[in-house]
């Protein structure tokens, strides 16, 4: 008899579940929704006005997600419950909430439901980048020990600079919070009644390391007075390495879910790190690239070693036995979403509706029929800021040689080898600082819907690309976790290696890259590579200026209006 698990995969726009067969990784059924709210980047749901940067959302749409794609992908599986014996859930990160002592978020009480503060602030909440250069260059003149792990940097997308950003600026909802937590780890104890914290997401997002804990009270007094007893009060609570169970499935949750109570549920995942076992991936050297709304870069490793410009090296953070590092890129996807939503004509609208289209397929389409270089455009993706290897979010984009013949197409695949530039700057880093990449994989939707955007990966870091076969990598691998919670004894795994070698794996063949266009790439590289350099090290500061007048006016509106 075929046993089962479920793996859900919280992203930036939506959640998916899937129900997939113990032993082959075949997908017996799947189910996505939207959040209903989606990102709150304007106002609230009560009309409320937010600042500049702002990226908030609700949390009950991830309890409304959590609950219908999991019922919904077993009515799709037609599988027995009974016959599901583990469940791993994954999730953006550093997205937080704050909570009460029972576990209900701030936002969901009266006097909190128009407060920004008290909602989730998402991965792409970058309202703390203030903080987090402050917090940088105190780390730095301190001299802390936490650093060198993080590349020598700070993100405003983690944990600590939102906190600050908290206690700053909405203090009464930093002292009526009972704790922080990542969402991941919010979802896990709404579907066990109890916590149990990823040492993943505190490693990675959080500044929190093995052997030392989180960063001293010295150094958080430093930064804030009410920050001091930050480690032991609101981050507080027992964390666990990646395939521990964290509970069993409370009956009500299990009812909602078409799930059987006492099913084991997984610590929770970092949605980009679990793709690596749904991949077939844990073997140092390989470089895998999990493309999405941004793109997270994940690579294993035997030892610790500081790298510049990554986001961090975490022990077992990813596989346990090896050292995961991270990097990434904060706009991926989201380039060409803003593209379709706001610089498409209507004409290349009409065309798209005329052929069966939609935006997408018919611009990359135009887009293939172009030559490396045609278009006479280069661009820096930065339109969110940037996470590797400046890992600075004030920066943002640019596109340079625009005439009056310009055309969408050519933007759009400007924008494609933008990010792919991007890209081979995070994988060179790696090599400098003393991690060869032997590999290069892909997964994700971008990764799967568009041959032409791997081709140019391709063609620009010139090494071959394989790509994961399953459509759904992230959830996949989240299910190979719930079959390490539930053990080999009652059907699962013992261990992750053993579940990705049974469950993962990759297409059969590589995207092989073209030596003339690796050629042309090569040059518009290097004239990417001064541009990177001169807008993101120093030699013009004119991005942040920008960012800064916006962010002054943007504040000054919303105090008229509050007046």
């Amino acid at each position: 008899m075929a046993k089962y698990a479920v793996g859900i995969d919280f992203g930036t726009l939506s959640a998916r579940a899937v129900v997939v067969e113990i032993g082959t990784g075949r997908e017996a059924g799947s189910a996505a929704m939207d959040y209903p709210h989606g990102v709150l980047e304007f106002a609230l749901p009560d009309g409320t006005p937010l600042g500049d940067a702002c990226a908030l959302q609700v949390p009950q749409d991830y309890r409304e997600c959590l609950t219908w794609t999991v019922r919904e992908a077993m009515q799709n599986a037609g599988v027995n419950p009974a016959d599901v014996v583990g469940l791993g859930i994954d999730a953006t990160s550093n997205t937080m909430l704050p909570v009460d002592a029972d576990g209900c978020p701030l936002c969901e009480m009266r006097q909190f439901a128009s407060n920004p503060y008290a909602y989730i602030m998402l991965w792409k909440h970058h309202g703390a980048q203030a903080y987090a250069e402050r917090m940088l260059q105190c780390a730095r003149e301190r001299k802390e020990a936490f650093l060198w792990r993080y590349g020598d940097g700070i993100s405003a997308e983690w944990m600590m600079p939102k906190l600050w950003q908290i206690a700053e600026e909405a203090p009464e909802v930093y002292t009526a919070a009972d704790r922080f937590l990542e969402v991941g780890d919010w979802l896990a104890m709404n579907m066990t009644g109890q916590l149990a914290k990823s040492e993943s997401m505190a490693g990675y997002k959080a500044l929190w390391n093995r052997r030392d804990g989180y960063p001293s009270e010295e150094y958080l007094a430093a930064l804030h007075p009410s920050l001091r007893t930050l480690a032991s009060d609101k981050l507080r609570g027992e964390l666990y390495p990646l395939g521990t169970c964290a509970g069993t499935l409370l009956p009500q949750m299990a009812e909602k879910m078409g799930l059987c109570p006492g099913t084991a549920v997984a610590v929770a995942s970092i949605d980009a790190h679990v793709s690596l076992p749904g991949i077939g991936l844990t073997d140092p050297g390989i470089l895998l690239m999990i493309m999405g709304t941004s793109t997270c870069h994940i690579m294993l490793g035997e030892e610790e070693r500081p790298v510049a410009g990554i986001c961090g090296v975490v022990e077992d953070g990813v596989v346990p036995g090896t050292f995961g590092y991270e990097a990434g890129q904060s706009c991926c996807g989201d380039h060409f979403r803003w593209l379709t939503e706001n610089m498409v004509p209507a004409s290349v609208e009409r065309e798209a509706a005329e052929k069966n289209m939609d935006l997408h397929a018919l611009l990359s389409e135009k887009a293939a029929r172009l030559k490396p270089g045609q278009s006479g455009l280069l661009a820096l993706d930065w339109w969110n800021g940037n996470r590797s290897v400046l890992m600075n979010m004030d920066l943002s984009g640019l596109i340079l040689g625009m005439t009056l013949q310009t055309k969408p197409e050519e933007i759009y695949r400007t924008l494609i080898e933008a990010t792919a530039f991007g890209m081979r700057r995070i994988l060179e880093g790696f090599e400098e600082n003393g991690l060869p990449v032997q590999q290069l994989l892909a997964c994700g939707g971008i990764a799967r819907k568009n041959p032409l955007f791997m081709q140019i990966y391709a063609d620009v870091c010139g090494r071959e690309i394989r790509i994961g076969r399953s459509a759904q990598t992230s959830a996949l691998g989240s299910a190979m976790f719930g079959t390490v919670a539930a053990g080999k004894a009652k059907g699962g795994y013992d261990t992750i290696r053993e579940a990705a070698s049974a469950m993962g794996g990759t297409d059969p063949k590589p995207v092989v890259p073209d030596p003339e266009a690796h050629a042309v790439y090569n040059e518009l590289y290097s004239e990417y590579l001064k541009l990177h350099d001169w807008f993101g090290r120093g030699g013009n500061d004119v991005m942040k200026h920008l960012r800064s007048m916006r962010r002054q006016i943007i504040d000054q509106r919303m105090h008229m209006d509050a007046d």
